[in-house]
């Protein structure tokens, strides 16, 4: 698959080059090896409040326990919460 480098740094791939034309003025051929090398560059690492959000319960189960007067369900969904918590620590 061919790949591309427009003047802003961004990475185009294309099906063939017969789509040539679609890519911005100014773009160049480059190799896998450099596109990879291109948007490894810009990949942002998770925050630990990302991570957490990410994997959070849904507040939803929490709720569902509250209004069944669940305990056990509520109890569960605090300690996912902590084991979460502790997975990803704050700084």
């Amino acid at each position: 698959m061919p790949n591309y480098k427009s003047p802003d740094n961004s990475v185009h791939f294309l099906d063939d080059d017969s789509f040539a034309h679609l890519l911005p003025a100014g773009s160049v051929s480059i190799s896998d090896a450099e596109a990879e090398a291109i948007i490894a560059s810009k990949v942002v690492p998770l925050t630990y409040a990302q991570k957490r959000a990410a994997e959070y319960p849904p507040m939803t189960d929490y709720l569902d326990g509250v209004v069944k007067g669940n305990q056990v369900q509520i109890a569960k969904y605090i300690s996912d919460c902590q084991a979460v918590k502790a997975k990803y620590p704050k700084g």
